[in-house]
């Protein structure tokens, strides 16, 4: 005999199997039912939380059905090869479901393996120096390894966001995220997992070369033949998943001179605030005090502006606001937090729209004017403090008023931050619009609007500022076959795990055409 039940319980409740098995026993009349979580998540809009638990319960004996993923792989004996440019999750993934599907993924990463890239961020940090190859966007893992690891989207329909989690914990990730309605992995467990899922692919017969970078692709006749690196190789491929990322401003520069059509895409662009985490644990859960049972609360918030969206973006419970710069002489921010999310400051990006009008002054880059548009901000947040990765910041009601009447409050930035007038950096319709959009999210947040908030810019690397057009069926490059854009870089994923799905849907689109 089996079941479901949905439970509304309050944290200590939620905590203790001993109180969830006795309600099963009321519910199904079982004498020592076992269970599984199906979903968890914590209901705050009124006083007290409560956790929402659904869950299934089974006869002791039953299978209790347990989500594991196993590679079932085999090279076939005509087995192609696909060349993969980036390891990033649209890549990994990517990688995986080829394997699975019999073809032999060659992975060309133009970056560092994991330990080799965190001696690089450590330099980032301590000492300002960006390597163009090794930073937090570029090396294994791509901008997923240290990108918090949250693992939610909305792009349900676009695969099993059920698999990619599966995977995950199959490679070290908390089994918690298989049944938490907002899962987290943690930028401090994410490269172990990283490292963990390149023994899969290596072990199964993918290849990967790191330290790979492509500097061409090859196209004959609308049809990809080959690609170059920086190493000097050749390598021939009539099957390429181009999934770089939304920063390697280089391919996007080779592939707009190759004639490969591409396209100006908005996104969007702002700054990270930062407040204490006490604070926002205050406001959403309407106590002086969190319950330890309860995790580090988080917000989303939305506005809309003089016809532009004013949004919170990638919010960071318990983190640190990082330095994401890919080239000497920029200054970008992201944030990011550890599993336990248990630092004493929370960010998020606070971002406005952006779009075609906007980046009109650099028209004559032509598709790339949006990224020039973008890059032409994170010089000028560079050139206000001209000092190393310290990065540009101001106290949120001085933002706000125009005045200058705080003080800086503490910040997680580790290469520090210097007291600018970001409306000097910003354009003006981005200040204008986040002023606004700020005062109203005061109001639905009593106390968000504090001197003892921070905002740091820019954030800006949102989502990519290039669209590859690909054909909807095919995946395919519009006039290109055998070229695959995928995940953030082409413009079809932000984040993760809509990254992961693409890269999936690539790898199958391939297996199709081949079959």
């Amino acid at each position: 005999m089996s079941g479901k039940i949905e439970l509304v319980l309050s944290p200590e409740q939620a905590a203790s199997d001993e109180y969830i098995l006795t309600r099963i026993k009321q519910v199904s009349g079982l004498e020592n039912p076992v269970f599984k979580k199906l979903r968890q998540s914590v209901d705050a809009r009124k006083k007290p939380v409560r956790i929402l638990l659904q869950l299934e319960y089974f006869e002791p004996d039953e299978d209790l059905k347990e989500d594991e993923w196993k590679m079932n792989s085999g090279l076939r004996k005509d087995s192609k090869e696909v060349v993969i440019v980036g390891f990033g999750p649209a890549g990994m993934f990517a990688a995986l479901k080829l394997l699975e599907k019999g073809y032999k993924p060659l992975v060309l990463e133009r970056g560092k393996k994991v330990k080799e890239r965190r001696r690089d961020l450590a330099i980032l940090n301590r000492e300002g120096k960006v390597d163009p190859e090794s930073n937090y966007c570029f090396g294994e893992g791509g901008a997923g390894t240290y990108s918090d690891g949250k693992l939610y989207t909305r792009s349900k329909k676009r695969g099993d966001i059920h698999e990619i989690l599966k995977i995950l914990v199959a490679h070290g990730a908390d089994p918690r995220i298989l049944y938490e309605a907002h899962p987290h992995i943690g930028t401090n467990k994410l490269p172990t997992i990283v490292e963990t899922i390149r023994e899969t692919i290596l072990k199964h017969g993918g290849q990967i070369l790191f330290n790979e970078k492509v500097t061409g692709i090859n196209i004959e006749r609308n049809c990809v033949r080959n690609v170059t690196t920086s190493s000097g190789k050749t390598i021939d491929c009539r099957r390429l998943i181009l999934a770089t990322g939304h920063s390697a401003r280089d391919v996007f520069e080779f592939l707009n001179n190759s004639g490969v059509r591409i396209e100006a895409k908005s996104f969007a662009l702002g700054v990270r605030i930062e407040h204490p985490q006490d604070l926002i644990d205050s406001i959403q859960y309407k106590c002086e005090k969190r319950s330890e049972l309860l995790p580090a609360a988080s917000y989303s918030l939305v506005e809309q502006v003089m016809g532009r969206g004013v949004f919170s973006f990638c919010m960071c419970p318990g983190g640190i606001i990082a330095p994401a710069a890919t080239s000497p002489g920029e200054i970008v921010v992201n944030g990011w937090s550890p599993s336990k999310r248990n630092g004493k400051f929370a960010n998020s990006g606070m971002v406005v729209g952006i779009n075609e009008k906007d980046w009109q002054a650099h028209k004559d880059k032509g598709e790339l004017a949006a990224m020039y548009f973008q890059q032409s901000i994170e010089k000028m947040a560079y050139l206000s403090v001209l000092d190393g990765l310290r990065a540009p910041a101001q106290n949120l009601l001085n933002f706000i008023t125009g005045k200058n009447t705080y003080a800086l409050p503490d910040c997680s930035y580790i290469p520090g931050v210097k007291e600018v007038a970001l409306k000097d950096i910003l354009p003006p319709f981005v200040t204008a619009a986040l002023q606004q959009g700020l005062l109203r999210m005061g109001k639905k947040m009593k106390g968000y609007l504090t001197g003892d908030a921070i905002l740091v810019g820019v954030e800006s690397r949102t989502s990519s500022p290039v669209k590859i057009p690909r054909d909807k069926e095919t995946l395919q490059h519009v006039e290109i076959k055998g070229l695959y854009p995928c995940g953030e870089g082409a413009g079809y994923a932000g984040g993760i795990m809509s990254a992961a799905l693409d890269g999936i849907a690539c790898a199958c689109k391939i297996s199709e055409e081949y079959s």
